[in-house]
């Protein structure tokens, strides 16, 4: 089966008065590491809905307006968003949404500021779809890529539940931490590799030390998600299948320079999965990812820092 349409989305046969619902990866979230693509849609949205840091990293380049340039949405026109007339995008309001800020770029243009939080999603996604049914174009912001671990499973899942198959949807890639991370250390994911999270939200753990022990065998890199979830335990089951001399590299708030959350902002720490554990301190949070090399990855070593690489299926120079 495949999907028709030329508009992302498969949106190209969506009545003139819908909106589009787009579900954004900004990668870490500050404004050089997103993708031009999804600048632009937040940019020009109806409606942007992000969590508070998400907000504070937006504003840095006007992809969306500063505080200095936002008000509440009950002190305004109630709410919708405004196009650059002045007029509601739809002409209406439903008083059950979720109440926002409205905030005005330079050229006029306004966009109604929504602030996710994490037990809110199915409330929002529900939300979403009716903005878009009343004309708005919608971000829904997810840091890293909404594919992995993000945002746009939610969606298709609630879209299904609600019979929502009229909301076109469009999900815009960001970078995520596995890609942001190894390109902080260099080149460890050059040859296969995975992701596992470690959370058990959905998850038992038997199931998620399954995958790593699979991970381990299959001789993969691997990238931990979610580290301040039993990551200890993690290291344990992946020296079950793997030496402890394995290089890895813990790394914190990739991509996102001096304005990290975790620890230090943007940090890495290379050491070995026998080493791991060691580096308790150093795990710091959500921000936090693994990356685990196989019996290929080499610490790599120049002038000014020190690397980890995993060559493609073990090739070297001759090779290419």
């Amino acid at each position: 089966m495949t999907g028709n349409g030329s508009a992302p989305g498969g949106a190209d046969g969506a009545p003139d008065e819908m909106g589009t619902l787009y579900v954004v990866g900004i990668g870490p979230g500050l404004p050089h590491a997103m993708t031009q693509r999804a600048r632009d849609v937040i940019r020009h949205a109806d409606c942007v809905i992000a969590s508070n840091l998400y907000q504070e990293f937006l504003r840095r380049d006007g992809t969306i307006p500063p505080e200095s340039r936002t008000e509440d949405a009950a002190a305004t026109d109630g709410g919708a968003a405004a196009d650059s007339s002045g007029s509601a995008a739809d002409g209406t309001v439903d008083a059950d949404w979720t109440p926002g800020n409205v905030g005005t770029h330079p050229d006029g243009e306004t966009v109604e500021i929504v602030r996710s939080s994490m037990g809110q999603q199915i409330e929002l996604a529900r939300e979403a779809f009716a903005r878009v049914r009343a004309g708005q174009d919608v971000a829904h912001v997810s840091g890293g890529d909404p594919n992995v671990y993000g945002k746009s499973d939610l969606v298709y899942l609630m879209a299904d539940e609600d019979g929502a198959d009229d909301v076109p949807i469009e999900i815009v890639p960001g970078v995520t931490a596995a890609l942001g991370g190894a390109a902080m250390v260099g080149a460890p994911l050059s040859n296969d590799f995975c992701t596992i999270s470690l959370s058990d939200k959905w998850r038992g753990w038997e199931e998620i030390a399954e995958k790593l022990r699979a991970a381990a065998v299959a001789d993969f890199s691997i990238v931990l998600y979610n580290c301040w979830r039993d990551y200890e335990r993690a290291i344990e089951v992946l020296r079950e299948h793997r030496t402890d001399d394995a290089p890895v590299a813990i790394v914190n708030d990739a991509g996102r320079g001096e304005a990290g959350r975790n620890l230090d902002d943007e940090t890495y720490t290379l050491t070995t999965l026998g080493e791991a554990t060691a580096h308790d301190d150093e795990v710091g949070g959500m921000g936090t990812s693994l990356i685990v090399g196989t019996h290929e990855t080499e610490v790599w070593e120049n002038d000014y820092d020190r690397f980890l690489v995993t060559p493609r299926g073990g090739r070297d120079v001759d090779d290419f």
